[in-house]
């Protein structure tokens, strides 16, 4: 339990009258002082006036939390939600307890009797009382659940859904912070001549484009020169080492080369991301990782679960293996949960997601329908291979995935067997904006020595 003392408003109907009674006592033993607001009797009752009571308790500042239990838990929580200050949350297992405390500062807990046991609803409140909300984003979030009746007029717009409307609507603020976004990338631009760089000479500002919500991009670049390489190549490149055997050393040398030749990111396994952020600290290198490597055939939870953490621990981009099993099996709807859970975690943590296929175990249509779940799902990238498979990036997987996901603001990372700048060449020629190698010295190397010869 939470060794912070706290003051408990504690209610139940009939059906919750037992396993109150048995918490009151377990709460107390525990050092917290519970102040029980009924009922008292297992005669038929109505959760209303129990769940409002325990509501107002808190809202009225009586007590710190408040634990309400009626048969499933549900009506309560509507009914303490109504209550001015109240945030009241549905837990049924120990991730939505946590949930609730750690994203939505829940005050208020409603539990269902006849949904759990007496252990697990044990466990849930321990978890619960346990959990503090600290992380500014979080709490920025809360602070918008205030009633929008005492919120200004002008904060008080309705967003159509884009999807559903097919168009986007953005209010002035919200053009003038794109307008600012799009001036510190670009540098002032005019209407009458074009004195800043372009998307073509500027991939960089491309993908922020892609990244403020642009779902197409218009380039000046010569329309002869489609896929040309790019100047910045090292820019495109995941300076990757995910060998089950290598070593702080190594991984040392690999944040060093990666700073030198100034690639996109280092790509390491999760237990490296502490040392890689902490490494690359201070430059434009970022840190990846993998989730559900190289399998891909754990639990969409679980995955979430290593996503978070890796955010936590300074990913900012994240390469997960989806269930390879369970699009051949054709559970496209298990396919896109497993997507979904990370790229969720991926945006609340500010991160890239790209979603790892493993394209030499799958047909065409498997492509297909893997690019498409993960455009569905709105990640960042579809990536062609783990690197630990039969095969890795084709030039012809590159350009199946490229069309199926052009225009939804995605990119193609190739990964697997990009050995040389004729590999590299070839799968940007292809759709690819991102490479995965471990022998991106020798790529960028390779480059500049074809310029010069050129």
């Amino acid at each position: 339990m939470n060794p912070r003392r706290k003051i408990i408003a504690l209610g139940a109907d009939h059906g919750g009258f037992e396993l109150k009674s048995s918490l009151i006592v377990r709460l107390r033993l525990a050092g917290h002082e519970v102040e029980d607001v009924g009922t008292s009797s297992r005669e038929a009752a109505d959760y209303p006036d129990f769940a409002r009571a325990v509501a107002e308790a808190v809202s009225e500042g009586r007590a710190d939390v408040g634990i309400m239990i009626d048969g499933a838990g549900i009506g309560s929580c509507m009914v303490a939600n109504k209550v001015p200050g109240v945030r009241a949350a549905l837990a049924y297992d120990l991730s939505s307890a946590k949930n609730s405390r750690e994203h939505n500062d829940a005050n208020v807990l409603t539990l269902g009797a006849g949904l759990i046991g007496k252990g697990l609803a044990e466990q849930i409140i321990d978890v619960w009382l346990a959990t503090e909300c600290s992380e500014p984003r979080h709490l920025n979030r809360v602070a918008m659940f205030a009633d929008p009746v005492s919120q200004p007029v002008a904060q008080l717009r309705v967003t159509p859904n884009p999807e559903e409307t097919g168009e986007m609507h953005l209010s002035d603020q919200d053009i003038d912070r794109v307008v600012t976004r799009l001036h510190e990338i670009l540098g002032p631009m005019t209407s009458t001549e074009p004195s800043g760089p372009s998307i073509g000479e500027n991939p960089e500002a491309a993908r922020e484009f892609v990244r403020l919500g642009a779902s197409g991009l218009t380039t000046v670049v010569a329309a002869e020169q489609p896929g040309s390489i790019p100047g910045d190549l090292a820019r495109y490149i995941d300076h990757t080492l995910l060998k089950p055997n290598a070593t702080e050393e190594q991984v040392r040398d690999l944040c060093a080369e990666a700073r030198e030749y100034n690639f996109r990111s280092v790509c390491v396994n999760p237990t490296w991301v502490p040392l890689a952020a902490e490494l690359l600290h201070g430059s434009e290198v970022l840190t990846c990782t993998v989730v559900g490597f190289p399998l891909g055939a754990n639990e969409p939870e679980i995955k979430a679960m290593e996503s978070r953490r890796a955010i936590r621990n300074g990913a900012r981009e994240i390469d997960m293996v989806i269930n390879i099993g369970a699009l051949k099996s054709g559970d496209d709807a298990r396919v896109l949960r497993d997507i979904r859970a990370v790229v969720e975690d991926c945006v609340d943590g500010n991160a890239v997601c790209k979603v790892i296929l493993e394209t030499a175990l799958l047909t065409d249509e498997e492509k297909r329908r893997a690019s498409e779940h993960a455009r569905t799902a709105r990640a960042h990238f579809v990536k062609t291979s783990t690197g630990f498979s039969t095969g890795g990036a084709t030039v012809s997987d590159v350009a199946l995935m490229a069309d199926v996901v052009r225009g939804a603001g995605m990119e193609v990372k190739a990964s697997g067997g990009i050995s040389s700048y004729d590999d590299a060449r070839a799968m940007i020629e292809a759709g690819a904006t991102r490479l995965g190698a471990s022998a991106s010295i020798r790529i960028v190397q390779e480059a500049k020595s074809t310029s010069v010869s050129t």
